[in-house]
Order: C-alpha cells, then sequence, then structure tokens
C-alpha cells in the first residue's frame, strides 16, 4: 500500500511532540496504532505486513542483499520498531484529527504519578500540545506554596507560551498580558474557540480590558461591567477555507496597484459568498447554534493585526449581523455566509490601502472571527439594545475649552451601535465629553434637533432581517425608557 504525504505541519508536530518522550513515546505510539486499528483506518495485520514490507526495502537500499547472514535478528527487530513508528506517525498524521493525539498525550501523561522535580524538565513548552500546557499550569498553581514559588518561573513560561499560541504573538501585548490573564482565563478562551490559530486583535483587546478591570476596578466597576457571551473561530481557519475552495490565488491581492485591488473586489466578495467550509468546522459551528439557541448574534472580524498598538483597523473589515430566528440550517447557513463575508473584507480596497500607508503589508494577516451573542432586549417585534455607542481615549472634538481631551469622549446611540461607528447620512449620534457629560455640543432647539439621531438600526425577529428604521416608527409611549432617550420640544 502506498501512503498518501500527510499534511506536514501535523505529521512534524507530531514527531516534535514525541521525541519529548524518548522512553513513554513506545506507549503512546501504541495508543494511536489502537486508534487506527479500532476505528478502521487500516487492520492490524495489514499494518504490520506493510511494516515489513518497507522494512525489507530498505534493506535493499542499503545493500543488504542476503540478509540472513548480512543482518543479525537483533538489527533486523530495530528495523522493524524504528519503521513501526514511522509508519503510525505517518498513518496517524493523514487519517485522524490531531486533537485526538493530543488526548492520547495526555492520557498516557495522566497514568503516572508525577513529582514536582519532573516538572521543570518534563517537555518542551513551544513544542507541547496545548493540553499538556494546560495540565502542567494547573499542576504548578495547585502545589504547595514553597513548592509554588520554586516552580513560578515555569508557570510564567507557560502562560506566556498560550498567550502566544491561542491570542497574540504581538510582544507589546505579550508584556501586558502576561501580567494579568491566568491559567483559569485562558482555558475558558481555550473552551471556546473553534478550530486552530489565535483569536486576534479585536477578541484580544476586549478580553485583556475586561480582564485588568475586573481586577484593578471598583465593586461597581466588577459588578456592571462584562462582555456579550464570545466564541472564537481561530484564525488558521481562513487559510483551509480559502485551500478547499481554490481561493489561495488570491493571496498576493494587497501588492496589485489599487485600480486591480478596487477592480478585483466585487469577484472576490463572490466567490468567498459562493465558497464552503470544512466539514468539521460547520459541524463544530452547528453545534455552537445548538447551544446558543435563538437568541440574535454578530459576526466580527479579528484579525492579527486588529486594535493593535498603533493600529486600530476601525471600521475597515465587515460585522454581519444575525438575527438568528430560522431553523437550525437556515441559521447555520446564514452563519457561514456571516463568516464568509467577513473573510471577504480582508481583502477590501480601504483595508489593504490603511495596511499599505501602515507598512503592514507583509504581515500575515489572517482573519480570525468573534462570534457574539447580540446585548439587548425585545420591543414589541424588535430586538435592539437600549444604548450602544463607542468610546475613544482622547477627545479632538472640543467645543468648550472646559473640556479635557485626555478625558476622551463618546458617540452614542439608541439602538444596535453601527450608527455610533459610522454616521450614516444626515443622521448624528450623541457626543458626550467624558470630562463634562452633560455639556452639550448644541444648545437651541433647533440644533438639538438637526443633530440628533433619526433611525434606529435593529433586528426584526419576526421577519430574521436587520433593518433600518425611522425612530418614529419605532418608538412609543409604552417603551418603558422613554425618559431616558427623548425628549418634547
Amino acid at each position: 500500500m502506498t501512503l498518501p504525504p500527510p499534511a506536514p505541519d501535523k505529521a512534524l508536530q507530531i514527531y516534535l511532540t514525541l521525541a519529548q518522550y524518548p522512553i513513554m513515546r513506545t506507549r503512546i505510539r501504541a495508543r494511536m496504532r489502537a486508534e487506527l486499528f479500532s476505528r478502521g483506518v487500516i487492520t492490524a495485520g495489514k499494518f504490520e505486513a506493510e511494516v515489513r514490507e518497507k522494512a525489507i526495502r530498505s534493506q535493499k537500499r542499503e545493500g543488504i542483499y542476503d540478509p540472513l547472514w548480512e543482518e543479525s535478528e537483533e538489527i533486523w527487530e530495530t528495523r522493524l520498531s524504528r519503521i513501526r513508528s514511522h509508519l503510525t506517525d505517518y498513518y496517524f498524521a493523514y487519517n485522524l484529527q490531531l486533537d485526538l493525539f493530543e488526548e492520547i498525550v495526555k492520557e498516557v501523561l495522566a497514568e503516572r504519578l508525577q513529582h514536582p522535580d519532573e516538572i521543570e524538565v518534563s517537555f518542551n513548552p513551544e513544542l507541547a500540545p496545548q493540553e499538556m500546557l494546560f495540565e502542567h499550569a494547573r499542576a504548578i498553581e495547585n502545589l504547595p506554596e514553597d513548592e509554588f514559588e520554586r516552580f513560578k518561573p515555569r508557570l510564567d513560561e507557560l502562560i506566556v507560551v498560550l498567550i502566544r499560541r491561542m491570542i497574540s504573538d504581538q510582544l507589546a501585548y505579550v508584556n501586558i498580558a502576561k501580567k494579568w490573564f491566568r491559567v483559569e482565563d485562558l482555558y475558558k478562551i481555550q473552551q471556546r474557540k473553534i478550530g486552530t490559530g489565535k483569536i486576534g486583535g479585536k477578541a484580544a483587546g476586549m478580553l485583556l480590558a475586561s480582564r485588568i478591570l475586573h481586577e484593578v476596578g471598583d465593586d461597581d466597576i466588577r459588578k456592571n461591567i462584562r462582555i456579550p457571551e464570545s466564541y472564537f473561530l481561530g484564525a488558521d481557519v481562513m487559510y483551509a477555507f480559502m485551500a478547499i475552495n481554490g481561493l489561495i490565488h488570491w493571496s498576493d491581492q494587497k501588492y496589485k496597484t489599487q485600480e486591480q485591488i478596487q477592480a478585483d473586489y466585487e469577484r472576490i466578495k463572490r466567490e468567498y459568498r459562493d465558497a464552503i467550509f470544512p466539514p468539521d468546522i460547520s459541524d463544530r459551528l452547528a453545534a455552537l447554534l445548538e447551544k446558543i439557541g435563538q437568541k440574535p448574534l454578530i459576526v466580527r472580524s479579528s484579525s492579527l493585526l486588529e486594535d493593535n498598538f498603533g493600529t486600530s483597523f476601525a471600521g475597515k473589515y465587515e460585522s454581519v449581523f444575525l438575527p438568528n430566528q430560522g431553523t437550525l440550517e437556515e441559521n447555520l447557513a446564514d452563519l457561514l455566509r456571516g463568516i464568509s463575508s467577513v473573510y471577504a473584507s480582508g481583502l477590501n480596497p480601504d483595508a489593504l490601502l490603511y495596511r499599505r500607508s501602515m507598512g503592514l503589508l507583509d504581515y500575515d494577516e489572517r482573519l480570525a472571527v468573534l462570534i457574539q451573542v447580540v446585548e439587548g432586549e425585545q420591543f414589541r417585534h424588535f430586538y435592539f439594545p437600549h444604548l450602544a455607542g463607542v468610546a475613544f481615549s482622547r477627545n479632538l472634538y472640543r467645543w468648550s475649552p472646559r473640556i479635557r481631551k485626555e478625558d476622551g469622549f463618546m458617540r452614542l446611540v439608541w439602538g444596535l451601535g453601527t450608527r455610533a461607528v459610522d454616521r450614516v447620512g444626515r443622521d448624528y449620534p450623541r457626543i458626550v465629553a467624558l470630562s463634562h457629560p452633560e455639556l452639550r455640543p448644541d444648545s437651541s432647539v433647533k440644533s438639538i434637533r438637526r443633530y440628533s439621531q433619526q433611525f434606529i438600526d435593529l433586528i426584526n425577529l419576526k421577519d430574521n432581517k436587520f433593518e433600518a428604521h425611522p425612530i418614529r416608527n419605532v418608538l412609543t409611549p409604552r417603551y418603558p425608557l422613554l425618559r431616558f432617550i427623548a425628549q418634547l420640544e
């Protein structure tokens, strides 16, 4: 039997991981073969026959034509053992998931009792499976105080490796994040992540800000600040998506002329919209939808560069609202289309030209995806938050000398926050200077009316659509927070 070459990254990762366990890898490979046999990848008889066949071929390649006299039984057994090991790795890499391999390693390790002395030298974190990193980090956290201090540098290393692998490898971010994230914080992220790769800049910034606020904030902040229910699609999924749909040829789009970039974008959107997802990713997204239920969702970009130090990418990539009110099949189709749209937006002219202007074209800008439950409440057959907005750390729009620019400002809207991020037409958000929140930029009734919000973005639960409505068509005297958002002339 001729075995096609496996994906090099999986085979290499298995090899490098097993290299960390020169004694235990024999037991690990035995478990790997048991999985291959039990799952019907190959029978034990055929596997051993192939091992023997390849061993005989290897003898001939090495100039041994009379093995009965030229090679001892001991060397023959060594030859069989080594070929059996290599064949195990290749069959496993080509046919089974890396998650299963990591689980096997974890189980074998768990079968022996580790002494604290072994924690420090048992494996190389840079090469180890992720579950192993969590297991050892938790083991260190549970050590007695005197032992914990001894292994704290090792714990710090494990946390940094997990941050770099799961969240961001930007050193400016890592230097801050390692001071705040705990092992349990990172494990919760892992439990909500689908696919391999990092979760991207937007998710990274959100999680770190939340962690810091809950650590240093007062009781009022801890009680009231929370992030929406969030799930993460790893950045590597985008490349798998591109590969199976023949979209890799668009990878050089960033190096084309501005005219070419703009001319190609409509075609890119069509091709991405018609693409399919790897079956394992689709299955996990379907399971996620079953778990969430019929709550409205937003699919947001979270690229590796997004919300980074000095590069915000605000408004450069797409976000897609999903009412999520159909059948599971309909909701899954909408979710996959939403993710495809976010992926396509990574090649939109605004984003690519912004990267060019910031000297970031050569960076491998993969897009992770952040899937969140939309915050809000139902009013009539509409769904929206009572208040949404975007905040800025500096206020360069100072309409009074009393305003302190270093205190920042906010743009607030009624309904979904899309109109706070990008002003639409003659519609205006409410501007709030954080140094003087009651100081309005306009004072007369005429100017207040002119520079007020006229439309609301919302989710129509009955029609299963994201819509914009004139406020007068939505707001009624029965709205519970009417007095906070409207006033009579």
